[in-house]
């Protein structure tokens, strides 16, 4: 019995000393760029611009409905997360313009590829149909 206190002790001990390894680090995101409003209104047509957007650009790491289950996932060294996840989607659409243009660590920087803004609010309108 004792050998099993021991064990989940130890256990414990390492999953709590590693819980901020698995954790995403903070993404600060200027305040103007979180209150900047998405000019694309969520349509038939603006969500499947930006699927095909999502496809061609996003889901060989985020995978096709934004589990963070992509082909190109594993390889990386920051967690992609869950975009179908309440957290996710409770950042405003300017916070993930922001973060989709600029990039960070293995997220690339989407402005040069995707110079119009347009295609960038499309992929946000996208995203926001990814909710559960």
């Amino acid at each position: 019995m004792k050998n099993i206190f021991l064990l989940s002790i130890t256990v414990l001990i390492a999953t709590v000393s590693t819980m901020d390894f698995f954790q995403a680090k903070p993404w600060p995101v200027p305040d103007k760029a979180n209150k900047t409003v998405n000019p694309i209104k969520s349509s038939a047509t603006s969500i499947a611009d930006g699927k095909t957007l999502w496809i061609q650009h996003c889901a060989s790491c985020h995978g096709k409905t934004g589990l963070g289950d992509g082909k190109k996932a594993a390889q990386l060294e920051t967690p992609v997360g869950d975009f179908s996840a309440a957290a996710f989607q409770k950042q405003s659409d300017g916070s993930l313009f922001y973060k989709v243009a600029e990039g960070r660590d293995d997220m690339p920087a989407f402005k040069k590829k995707l110079p119009e803004q347009e295609d960038i609010w499309n992929l946000v309108v996208f995203m926001r149909s990814l909710k559960k």
